[in-house]
């Protein structure tokens, strides 16, 4: 009994430290593209209409990168938790 206890902690901190790896690695993503798309609206001004439309583009595709991360790392963990690695 006392073995299953321990099997469910030892999976219970596996997950938690998938979660946390895929947040962080998420976070450096976005931040990556993000300054991407920051340099060039920077060089061309960020207050024009062109900067600006860079720096929302930067944005939107700096959050779908920190979500496609995320997704992915934790479905690749679900998956070798199924096949039992």
């Amino acid at each position: 009994m006392e073995e299953m206890g321990r099997e469910s902690r030892w999976e219970k901190d596996a997950m938690t430290v998938e979660i946390v790896f895929a947040l962080v690695t998420a976070g450096a993503l976005a931040a990556a593209v993000f300054a991407a798309l920051w340099l060039p609206a920077w060089a061309v001004g960020l207050s024009t209409p062109a900067g600006e439309g860079l720096l929302t583009v930067g944005g939107v595709l700096a959050v779908a990168a920190a979500a496609w991360r995320v997704a992915r790392v934790l479905l690749r963990f679900d998956a070798r938790r199924r096949r039992g690695r």
